[in-house]
């Protein structure tokens, strides 16, 4: 609530690995983030693969790396397959 009123909640958005938004490396593909950007203003960004990422390139890659890699959650899930945050960390090369 802001002031009194009661403000309406953020819809998530739909995003499946099946429909080609959800990439199978990690993170999402260009379609995925064209469909969260257009259902919430955002500015999703593709990730930064390259290995000698230069300028505000680099400090974006830095700056993903310092984050995710601190998030709580395990690397593997239960049948020892790699969890989305690992594909994502390994993609950008965290």
């Amino acid at each position: 609530e802001e002031g009194g009123k009661i403000m309406p909640r953020k819809k998530g958005v739909s995003l499946s690995v099946g429909r080609g938004e959800k990439s199978k490396r990690g993170g999402l593909t260009a379609k995925g983030r064209a469909k969260y950007n257009r259902a919430t203003g955002s500015n999703l960004k593709a990730p930064v693969t390259e290995k000698n990422p230069t300028g505000k390139r680099a400090a974006r890659r830095k700056s993903f790396c310092a984050r995710m890699s601190g998030m709580p959650g395990p690397l593997k899930d239960k049948k020892g397959r790699p969890t989305r945050k690992a594909l994502a960390l390994k993609r950008w090369r965290c």
